[in-house]
């Protein structure tokens, strides 16, 4: 079976609520959209904190403002790349990946 979103509605400073095609809805946090960013970037930081839980994670200029989204574009008919006001913008999220990491979510989304 063949999910797509039927309707994408982006929230700012809250996350991405989807509507998909089989009827069920599911909200996404833009804080663990980003952590869970698709870039090999992100992968690369996701494993390494796996090996080491001590890991240091990076900060950019300008952390201490709350994480939005600045932008969003639909990539195709397969996926949303989210532009987020940390610069952050090499992700792009298909409907496949977001499916397949929604067992991931925290339980109070």
């Amino acid at each position: 079976m063949d999910i797509r979103p039927e309707h994408l509605d982006l929230e700012r400073t809250r996350g991405l609520t989807i509507h998909w095609s089989d009827g069920s809805s599911r909200f996404y946090p833009l804080g663990w959209l980003r952590r869970m960013s698709p870039s090999a970037e992100q992968r690369a930081l996701r494993e390494e904190m796996e090996r080491n839980p001590l890991t240091v994670l990076p900060t950019r200029p300008g952390s201490d403002a709350p994480l939005t989204a600045t932008d969003a574009e639909l990539i195709g008919n397969y996926a949303i790349r989210i532009r987020f006001s940390d610069g952050h913008d090499t992700g792009i999220y298909s409907w496949t990946y977001l499916k397949s990491i929604e067992q991931d979510m925290p339980a109070d989304s």
